[in-house]
């Protein structure tokens, strides 16, 4: 079974809320501890801008095809055997942001 790191972009097959189909989309891994599930943020070409949306500024480096938004608010816990392929990973500026946008998430708790 492959194990991801935080800050890993990968290929996932998303399950729609009704029904079994799914969309290849992008995403951003957040947590894997090493059973068969991660936690994933999306990712989304869409640039609606909320407080918990984190925009990847160097999206050229991390194998995504346009500039993207990761929807620090927009979590999900999935299957491993959903994700296509590893994209590749965030540069250390736009992990800085991730984790800020987090520590404030959490710090509501």
């Amino acid at each position: 079974m492959t194990n991801y790191q935080p800050g890993d972009l990968v290929l996932v097959a998303f399950p729609y809320a009704r029904g079994a189909q799914t969309k290849n989309r992008p995403a951003l891994v957040l947590l894997d501890t090493g059973n068969s599930d991660i936690v994933v943020a999306r990712v989304t070409t869409q640039m609606h801008q909320t407080p918990y949306d984190v925009l990847i500024t160097n999206w050229q480096g991390t194998g995504l095809l346009a500039p993207s938004v990761v929807r620090l608010h927009k979590l999900a816990t999935l299957e491993k055997v959903l994700v296509r392929n590893r994209l590749g990973n965030l540069q250390p500026a736009d992990r800085q942001q991730v984790s800020a946008v987090m520590q404030q998430i959490y710090r509501q708790w």
